[in-house]
Order: structure tokens, then C-alpha cells, then sequence
């Protein structure tokens, strides 16, 4: 497997300059000005070592700012702005706040707080770890929330294990290990579709709007949608899994609740740093949330989401935890585990979308499409919303959003209807990678745990998929347009 995945980068760091040069010098300019063209044989390239991994994520995603200047696309100024948009800076505040949150184990003691009110039972102890990898993945990233959430897991299933007489045969103990890791998996993923912050494409998709349309996605306005597109969501999965696929029948399980109460006692008391950290979390969401009443009630637009985020990440380096020693929330130090590759990748996109609308690429997609007069918007919605849900198990969310997202601008765009009434249900889209564990590294952390089978994954996969368009197509025809 390692020489495959060696001959698939070669042959990617290879193809995408390749395709670069070919479309260059085969396209004539004609419908496509040379700048498009240009733009085009760039997003090809982007997208071949993107799906390929030839290069590092985030290092693809710097090529923008170098080819757009040296093909007079843009200028070098034009090129690096949007890596520091306002919209990157969001993202990052809402990183440092999810960095206290991980530092002194906050999100710990919900989860675990979480799983101890929702029974011991087969079905619930499910229930539960999908309810707190949810509520933890809005804020925290995916990846994260599932690797905290494994060790928990494994000490359940190795007390299960027991409970059946160590017999790792039995139906019982596989159809509840193998529900509960896919459980976590799917609800890692699901959960970030609730928050602006909670995934990467949905800061890449508000970014857009703002940049396209300066139109201004507000984390209240989101969550009105995202929090019932999770919770539905959420309900699919665990019906899916403990109804249908791996009906358990466990009764209550002897031990688990001693276990988990046991864990929750291992953190001991709540101490002053998690109650200041939970305090700066809480006003944060407070003026994100209540941000526009907050404006109406000054008389201007002073709030904006960017700078409540990074106020907010400023004060966890403010609040000192022991003032003689010099302690505080966060020190500059934990600014290591930033993914600092993620912000880059944000710049890039935003940075090649901009080379897409200033070069007219969005625009002659949109007046093909614009001829196109017997597509109902319905239709429309689940098609892309379906494109962008088979993509997603083949390649990062964070890159799908950034390539297709612009197109469905042009489209949108073409049909005369509010863009991100496509947009947005392609963006959660994005989110529901469930078949496969190279789709996303929530599905690979659990894979990996053997208690998952490849056929497994892809069979309930393919139903949670299904259940997840019809949710996000019902809500595209309605939440999304009374809400926008």
C-alpha cells in the first residue's frame, strides 16, 4: 500500500504541471480570455496534487500567489491579500479558543458529563458518544474530537469485551463495537457542519459570499441553519446504526457506568482555569450569536464575527492562572499545535476564486448555464449537492469547496437566484465524507481500530449519504431560502 500511495504522488507531482502547460498552450483564447485560461490550467493543477497529496495540502495552496503575478493574472499585492482575509482570521480566533478548550481538558469533562446522563445501555452509550463528539466537533476540529474520543471508546468496548465472557466473536460485541466506532466517526464529521468554525469549508464558503457578493454570513444566521442540518443528521445516523444496520440488544452493561463515572473522577474537580476558559468560551458565543441585536442597539456596525473571534482568542493570553508565576489561559508556545497549513489553505482558495471571477471563468459558466431555462431550482440543488457529496469521499473537503464552490456561483449566478441557496447545501455536502476512511481523518482514526470492516463503512455509508441529501435538499428548499 505505501508503494501505491508513493506511485500516486509521483505520478500527481508529474501530472499537475503537465496539465498546466497542456492547457496553456492547447486552449486558444476564444470564449476563454487568456486569463481564464490561465486560471483554468492553474485550478487544474491545484486540484491534481490536491486529490493526489502529491505536495502538502497547504503548499499546494501558495501557488497562486506565485503563478497569478509571473502570468499577470494579478498583481503580487492583488495575489497575497486574500491570505489575510478577515475571514482566515475567524477561523484562527476560533482555533485559539478551541486550543484553551484542549489545554485544560474542558471538552473532556462535557463529553464525559455528557455520556453519564445518557444511560448504560448499548443504544445509549452510543447515544452518547455521538452526542458529545457533536457538541465537541462544533467548536474543536474533527480530527481532534475524534482522536480524544478513541481512547474512551476502546475502554468501553475492552469492558464490553469482558462483559460477554471475552468472546470478541460474539454478535453482540461486534454489532455494538462497530456501531459505536462508526458512530463517532460520522458524528465528528456531522457536528461540524452546526458552526461556522466547526469545519474548514464553511469558513471557505463565508468567505466567498463576503468576497463575491459581500454579503455577510453571521454565525447566528448559520447555526439557524447548521443546528437542525446536525441534529437531523445526528438522529439519521443514530437510527441507521442501532435500528437498522447493528441492532445490538444490549441491556445495560455492567461496569460501564463505574467506568465512566471513574474517568470523569480521574479530572477531578472543576478547576478555576476550566471555569475562566468555559467563561471566555460562553461571552464569545454570546456576541457572536447576538452579535447584530448588540449593533442595532449602538447604532453601528461596530461588531463583526472576525473581531469577536479574535478577541476572544486574545483574552485566553490576557487572563493570567497564576499572576506571580506569570501563567495565563494559553501561552504563545501552544501556538505550535495551530494548524497554521489550514490558514494557508483558506489564502489559496480564496486567492484562486478571485482569480476565477476577475478573469470572467465564474461568469462564462454562469451564461452557459443561464440558457439552460428548463432546470428547475430544485433539481439544481440536488444535483450539486449530490456532485459534491460523491466528490467529498475522494478528495479534502477543504479543496472541494474551494474548486466547486466558485462554479456554483456561476451557476447560481446563470439562474438568477440567490447564491447561496446552492451554495450552502454543497458546502455541508462537503461534510458528509461516511464510505471510505481515506475520505476524511475521523473515518481513518477509527478504521483503524479494527473493530471496523471496509464493507461495513461503505454499506452504511452509502445509507447515511442518502438520508443526508434528502435532509440537506429539504432544508435548501426551505430553512435556507425564508432564512436568506
Amino acid at each position: 500500500m505505501t508503494g501505491f500511495l508513493t506511485k500516486t504522488k509521483l505520478v500527481g507531482l508529474a501530472t499537475g504541471p503537465v496539465l498546466f502547460f497542456l492547457i496553456l498552450n492547447l486552449v486558444e483564447p476564444g470564449v476563454l480570455s487568456e486569463k481564464s485560461i490561465t486560471v483554468l490550467a492553474l485550478g487544474a493543477w491545484m486540484v491534481t496534487w490536491w486529490a493526489t497529496e502529491a505536495m502538502p495540502i497547504p503548499v499546494t495552496a501558495l501557488l497562486p500567489m506565485i503563478v497569478f503575478p509571473l502570468t499577470s493574472v494579478s498583481t503580487v499585492r492583488e495575489a497575497s491579500a486574500p491570505y489575510g482575509d478577515p475571514v482566515i482570521f475567524l477561523f484562527m480566533g476560533g482555533f485559539i479558543l478551541a486550543l484553551g478548550l484542549e489545554r485544560h481538558k474542558l471538552h473532556q469533562r462535557i463529553a464525559l458529563g455528557l455520556i453519564r446522563l445518557t444511560g448504560t445501555s448499548g443504544n445509549g452509550i452510543i447515544l452518547g458518544f455521538i452526542l458529545s463528539t457533536a457538541l465537541i466537533s462544533m467548536w474543536i476540529s474533527n480530527t481532534a474530537t475524534a482522536i480524544m474520543m478513541l481512547p474512551i471508546a476502546t475502554s468501553v468496548t475492552t469492558l464490553l469485551a469482558n462483559e460477554v465472557g471475552g468472546h470478541k466473536d460474539d454478535p453482540r460485541f461486534k454489532k455494538f463495537a462497530t456501531g459505536l466506532m462508526l458512530a463517532i466517526a460520522y458524528a465528528a464529521s456531522i457536528g461540524g457542519m452546526a458552526t461556522i468554525i466547526g469545519s474548514p469549508p464553511n469558513v471557505v464558503m463565508v468567505g466567498f459570499m463576503k468576497r463575491y457578493y459581500d454579503l455577510d454570513v453571521s454565525f447566528t444566521n448559520w447555526m439557524l441553519i447548521g443546528i437542525p442540518v446536525t441534529t437531523l443528521s445526528l438522529a439519521a445516523c443514530y437510527w441507521l446504526i442501532t435500528r437498522v444496520l447493528f441492532v445490538n440488544n444490549l441491556p445495560s452493561i455492567e461496569g460501564s457506568r463505574e467506568l465512566i463515572q471513574r474517568k470523569y473522577d480521574e479530572l477531578g474537580r472543576i478547576s478555576r482555569e476550566e471555569k475562566l476558559v468555559l467563561t471566555v468560551f460562553s461571552i464569545t458565543c454570546f456576541f457572536w450569536i447576538f452579535r447584530q441585536n448588540l449593533n442595532g442597539l449602538i447604532g453601528k456596525n461596530l461588531l463583526d464575527d472576525t473581531t469577536i473571534a479574535m478577541a476572544g482568542g486574545v483574552l485566553m493570553f490576557l487572563i493570567p492562572v497564576d499572576l506571580g508565576k506569570q501563567k495565563f489561559l494559553l501561552e504563545w508556545s501552544d501556538m505550535k499545535e495551530l494548524p497554521w497549513g489550514i490558514l494557508l489553505l483558506f489564502g489559496g482558495g480564496l486567492c484562486l476564486a478571485d482569480g476565477m471571477e476577475k478573469s470572467g471563468l465564474v461568469q462564462i459558466v454562469g451564461n452557459y448555464f443561464s440558457q439552460q431555462k428548463d432546470i428547475h431550482p430544485a433539481v439544481l440543488i440536488i444535483a450539486l449537492t449530490a456532485i459534491s457529496m460523491g466528490l467529498t469521499e475522494l478528495m479534502s473537503n477543504v479543496a472541494l469547496v474551494t474548486i466547486f464552490v466558485p462554479v456554483v456561483f456561476g451557476i447560481a449566478d446563470g439562474f438568477h437566484i440567490n447564491p447561496i441557496w446552492l451554495s450552502m447545501p454543497v458546502t455541508f455536502a462537503a461534510s458528509c465524507a461516511f464510505m471510505m476512511p481515506i475520505s476524511t481523518p475521523p473515518n481513518a482514526v477509527l478504521f483503524a481500530t479494527g473493530h471496523i470492516r471496509m464493507g461495513d463503512m461503505m454499506k452504511t455509508g452509502i445509507f447515511l449519504n442518502l438520508m443526508c441529501l434528502g435532509i440537506i435538499t429539504l432544508l435548501g428548499l426551505t430553512v435556507i431560502q425564508w432564512i436568506f
